[in-house]
């Protein structure tokens, strides 16, 4: 089938608008590129450093024409999705050994897990996290000794990070590894219903803690599908996974086996053989166009919202929240997973999963299919499903073309919905997004006063003293990354979701964000300009009427201009600035953050936008 009109359209709105920026990026590019294999131009010294610890590999390093990975991990413990990457480096090593090359560990990366902090005063550094590990993979890079890079990561700020870290070696053919979901627990809908009588006061947090615990019980992501699974299907959309393998269970002989693969793989793409596919390459105006694509056909995080625009700038390339609303509007809803639906990843993956979604697009002509990727020059591959052979190796064989359980994925030709997971919401509240495929269609508008919060625990203590048992918008502000680095809010779902179910017709409205499991109680989030920044938020006050309109794509408050211009715009609070759990160390990130929609960090690729 043809290319979807609109999808060509955003393309080349995007790569229009990015001409200069794009070709500055790739002209850096091809100039790291023409000096050659790295470790040639080195000093002895400088050599006898990079593999004195080296053992068995010093003689293929010592040769220089042995093809070198660099292995950038994000392991810790405390990551139930990174604990995996624990041995993936002695795999890594073993396979490219095996496949004529060598392979060291470049360097670490930090890995905070949001599951931890959500609610906590550590949640202030998250997102600014993302930018740390992008320098931290420029840092491990830097020794430049490598042919190729292999990025160890699968969380929320943590692959972005990696991948935008990497795009600044974009010379280097670079590979993203998964580590896999958790095998399923209890089911999502038994944990929001705990979290909701906890929120009730109904069960004690003894309770709440079992439940929990049996959601989240051992190595892998969490089966939801929030950002971490999330960046996991855009990896793979993008061309940056081997195929077939984003969503294999980890500790299982197929997992070692794709883990293998993608290291021989690596070096099987370096400047050294005839495949040479580098990075820049691969990361295209194409590719972040079909990542968006896939963000929106399965209902995927918001927190991508931030993430895509950041990672299209580190590739030279301008990408707005229009681009991202124009591609709902003609993008179809194929995939129910929680919080958009009972299912988890796993059930997703035994539906068909990414294979049997890639198909499906591809022949709806809304994805572009002849992008460049690490396995090979078109998406085509990625239509398949990885199992493991007699003798231990991948193999594939084609998707089926129809879902194995269409309670969970669906074909473009009979979707959940005709649009996609994500809208774009604007007015005289500036521009926020919200993601409707949660929402039941009814609570697509919602007209209320405003109550107003200045923090997350104000809005708490106010449900716990029975103060909002009626209908209202409550508009959290100063939640933004010059605020306090943009926490996700997901603390408050439980809440606001038990007044939803009380019959109360409410909603948010934010300059923070909210969790990748944002859920049922429709959410204005991401609102830019922010209010610390002297945004409109800044101006509402309680008893304003506030009308978000997910289907019209409007956010306003219904106040005369008069009454709007004369008001005094509201600071906040310095007393409420917190400076334990580390956050005084990022007072330099809220002083420079860009804004929301540039992708709210402090590295800014880009001319500014007028």
């Amino acid at each position: 089938m043809s290319l979807h009109p609109s999808l060509e359209a955003v393309t080349a709105r995007i790569s229009a608008r990015s001409a200069d920026s794009r070709a500055a990026y790739l002209q850096r590019v091809a100039a790291s590129a023409s000096r050659g294999p790295r470790r040639g131009r080195l000093d002895c010294g400088n050599l006898a450093h990079a593999y004195a610890a080296c053992g068995e590999d010093k003689p293929a390093l010592k040769g220089e024409r042995a093809p070198n990975l660099g292995i950038v991990t994000a392991y810790n413990d405390m990551l139930s999705a990174h604990q995996p990457f624990e041995t993936y480096p002695g795999l890594i090593k073993e396979a490219a050994r095996q496949a004529g090359g060598t392979a060291q560990v470049a360097g670490g990366v930090p890995a905070m897990c949001d599951g931890v902090t959500q609610g906590q005063p550590g949640m202030e550094l998250s997102l600014f996290s993302r930018d740390i590990i992008a320098m931290s993979t420029g840092v491990a890079l830097s020794h430049d000794v490598f042919d190729a890079a292999v990025l160890l990561g699968v969380c929320d700020k943590i692959v972005p990070g990696l991948l935008i870290g990497a795009l600044a070696f974009g010379h280097l053919p670079t590979l993203l590894v998964p580590a896999g979901p958790m095998t399923s627990g209890s089911t999502n809908d038994d944990k929001r219903r705990h979290r909701e009588l906890f929120a009730q006061g109904l069960i004690d947090r003894a309770t709440l803690l079992d439940s929990e615990s049996r959601a989240y019980h051992g190595p892998g992501t969490c089966t939801f599908y929030g950002t971490a699974n999330s960046n996991q299907m855009l990896m793979e959309l993008m061309g940056l996974h081997v195929p077939g393998g984003t969503f294999v269970n980890p500790g299982t002989p197929l997992r070692e086996a794709l883990t293998r693969e993608a290291a021989a793989r690596a070096l099987a793409i370096t400047a050294l053989g005839p495949d040479y596919t580098p990075l820049a390459e691969v990361v295209d105006a194409k590719a972040i166009v079909n990542g968006m694509v896939g963000l929106l056909a399965t209902g995927g995080s918001t927190n991508h919202a931030l993430h895509i625009v950041a990672i299209a700038a580190a590739a030279g390339l301008v990408v707005d929240w229009d681009d991202l609303s124009a591609l709902s509007a003609v993008v179809p809803l194929c995939a129910r997973v929680y919080p958009n639906g009972g299912a988890d990843v796993n059930h997703f993956h035994a539906a068909g999963g990414l294979g049997v979604l890639i198909g499906g697009l591809l022949d709806h002509g809304l994805l572009h299919p002849d992008t460049r990727t690490v396995w090979g020059t078109g998406l085509a591959d990625y239509r398949v499903e990885a199992f493991l052979g007699p003798d231990g190796q991948v193999l594939r064989r084609p998707a089926p073309t129809e879902s194995q359980d269409k309670a969970v994925l669906r074909h473009p030709s009979d979707p959940f919905d005709s649009q996609g997971g994500l809208s774009l919401l604007q007015g005289n509240l500036g521009r926020a997004v919200i993601k409707t495929s949660a929402v039941h269609p009814s609570r697509h508008r919602i007209e209320a006063p405003a109550r107003v919060f200045d923090s997350q625990d104000a809005l708490m203590a106010a449900f716990s003293a029975g103060q909002l048992e009626e209908d209202f918008i409550a508009v959290l502000r100063f939640q933004g990354p010059r605020a306090n680095g943009m926490p996700e809010l997901h603390k408050l779902t439980p809440a606001l979701s038990v007044l939803q179910d009380r019959g109360h017709r409410v909603a948010l409205v934010t300059d923070g964000r909210m969790s990748g499991a944002s859920g049922k109680v429709p959410s204005a989030i991401h609102i830019s300009p922010e209010a610390a920044l002297g945004g409109p938020l800044a101006r509402v006050r309680d008893g304003d009427l506030i009308v978000l309109d997910a289907t019209k794509g409007s956010l306003e408050a219904k106040v005369s201009e008069a009454v709007w211009a004369a008001r005094a715009l509201e600071r906040p609070d310095p007393a409420a600035a917190g400076w334990d759990t580390g956050r005084a160390l990022f007072q330099l990130f809220r002083d420079h953050a860009t804004p929301a929609e540039r992708g709210g960090g402090v590295l800014n690729f880009l001319p500014e936008v007028p």
